[in-house]
Order: C-alpha cells, then structure tokens, then sequence
C-alpha cells in the first residue's frame, strides 16, 4: 500500500533522527572514551602513556612537587633531603637456611621507605638467573614458570630489546655482550655456593664467571671489600631499589624497597648503618621493574614496584606504574636445593 506524500515525510524524518541520535550518541561515547584514556595517562600514569604515544621517550616531565610523585620522593628532593636512620629489625626463619624482615627507614617524624629482605644460606639454596627478551614476564609469569622458587627478583640491566646489558650466565648458558668493561661488581652462583665479588680492583669479569652456573655483572658496587660505599657521586635520581649482598658468614642478602625514596649514594650509606653484617653490596636494576615475590610453605608475598624518577632543577622526569606490574626480561630466582 502507498502511503500518503505527508507520511512518507514524517517516516524518513523520523529514520534521520534516529541515525543523528545513535551517531550523537557514538560520538559522545568515543569522545568520553578518549578523555577518560587522556586523564588516565596525565593523572595516574604520569604522563607516560600520552608522552610515549606522542613520540616521546615515555619520561614526561612534571614537577617535585606533583601530587602524582609519592610523598617518599618529594621528600626526598626537598633541600635537604630528610635524614634517615635504621628502625628495629627481627629476622625470622621461614624454612631451613631462608630468613626474612623489614628495615623501616625512619626519619624524625615518619617511617619513609621500608626494605624487604631475604637472608639464605648458599648451602641450601639454588641462585639462578633467567631471561626471556622475547616474553618479558610479569612477576605474576615468572611465578608460573618458576614454581619452585622460593624468591624472584628482578636481575640485571637490560636494553631496548629486553636483551642483557650486562653479561650473565643463565644455567650455565652465556648471554649479554661478549665484550664489556665491568668495574662495579658481579653476583656469581655455582657448586661452590654464591658470592658477591667486589670487581673495582682490577678482577676481570671473565675471571670471576669462570665455574659459574649463573653470574651477572651489575652495578654500582654500593659496599666493597673494603667495607666502605662505591658511590661517590650525588645524584637525585630516584628508584624503586634492589640489592643483592654478602654478609660476613657467606649468607646471601637480597633486599627490595617498599618506595622510591632513595638514591643510590643515599642507599649505600644507609645500609651501611644498618645492622645487616654486608660485606659486599652490588644493585641491581630499579624502578617499576623492581618487583619481588616470596613463597615459602604457605607465606606468598608479593611486593609491586611502581616508581622511577630523575630530577634537573626542579623538574621530575618520571616512568610510574601506578595499576599494572612492569615487564621483568631478566630475573635473579632463590629455590631450594634438591634433597
């Protein structure tokens, strides 16, 4: 049946309405879309993600005093920074050889940064380095595909194809450059135990993977042989922090900061004054990348490291993981020995 001129009209009238309200309607949608993912990256993201989708390096730039920072690093770029000294500490053993505590860090007001530690003997523990460039896990990955670790860490350096920086043994299988000029220290782990090796006088790295199962060349050397830091040069560059160390009866240290209030001469002096008995302390890398899982018997703690910062007059240039866990290409892993 034909329908009338007028209706006809009034029909397609209403069919263009319909299509203008659903395109509104997208339209609104995607808008609220782009503004939500835009203040996402500004407000909670530090601007990484819009930096890094604009061309940039992924280091937006903000202020030390932003309110995206967290209160541990604006401290810690005030002038001068707070004195801190080490609170009460209590190991505990959680297995045969493996003992865990917390160093608060404390200044006169306020606990503001914490260490998370791990205390094993070599004799009883496996130390292993692993490295998977191509799937960069998660700590939540390296979890499932280490599942008998005890502790994993995040290792060693790595470039911008998630390969090593620095060489390293992984399983007896050598990785990183052949050629380096190594003059901080390297971690080494083998038949005859594990050690932290002071390399600064001299010693090649080569020399001191030889037996090794697993080694990295990492740096700066915090404490040497010498008993005294390795880190001379003041800087206000700002991470989350991992250590490995050796104390004075061959025990292997591994600890991990809670925040990002240190620098590394700051955090060289300061375990320096902790009681922890080191012999050697080397760093590893830091930042969002410095994430850590423990799981012994039924005890799974997992610590997730959002923070990396440098700092030139005033401004901060910041890489922050405020909900996700960063990518973890090298991983320092602690498991128990067979029986």
């Amino acid at each position: 049946m034909n329908l009338p001129p007028e209706t006809g009209d009034l029909v397609a009238v209403a069919s263009g309405t319909r299509r203008f309200r659903i395109g509104l309607r997208t339209f609104i949608g995607t808008a609220a879309v782009l503004v939500g993912l835009f203040l996402f990256s500004y407000l909670y993201a530090g601007g990484f993600v819009l930096h890094y989708m604009l061309g940039g390096k992924g280091w937006p730039e903000v202020s030390v005093t932003d309110f995206r920072l967290s209160h541990a690093m604006r401290r810690a770029w005030e002038a001068p920074p707070p004195q801190v000294h080490p609170g009460s500490m209590t190991w505990t053993e959680l297995a045969p050889g493996f003992e865990s505590a917390e160093l608060p860090v404390l200044t006169d007001k306020e606990e503001i940064d914490r260490f998370y530690l791990a205390r094993i003997n070599p004799a009883l523990y496996d130390f292993s380095v692993h490295v998977d460039k191509k799937n960069p896990n998660k700590i939540s990955d390296w979890e499932r595909d280490l599942p008998n670790a005890a502790l994993i860490v995040n290792g060693s350096f790595f470039g911008p194809g998630n390969g090593p920086d620095t060489p390293l043994i992984s399983n007896g299988a050598a990785k990183g450059p052949a050629t380096y000029d190594a003059q901080a220290g390297a971690f080494i782990a083998g038949p005859g135990g594990a050690r932290v090796i002071d390399l600064t006088s001299g010693q090649a790295w080569q020399a001191a993977f030889a037996g090794a199962q697993n080694a990295m060349v990492a740096y700066p050397l915090l404490i040497g042989a010498d008993g005294k830091t390795h880190v001379t040069r003041k800087s206000r560059w700002l991470s989350n922090r991992t250590f490995v160390g050796e104390d004075s009866k061959g025990r292997i240290i591994i600890g991990s900061t809670r925040e990002a209030f240190f620098s590394l001469e700051r955090e060289a002096d300061f375990l320096l004054a902790a009681n922890l008995d080191l012999k050697t302390a080397l760093n590893l890398d830091g930042g969002p990348v410095a994430c850590r899982s423990l799981r012994i018997g039924k005890l799974h703690q997992v610590h997730i490291a959002r923070w990396e910062a440098q700092e030139d007059g005033g401004r901060a240039y910041l890489i922050h993981m405020p909900l996700g866990t960063s990518e973890m290409p090298i991983v320092l892993a602690v498991s128990p020995k067979p029986r």
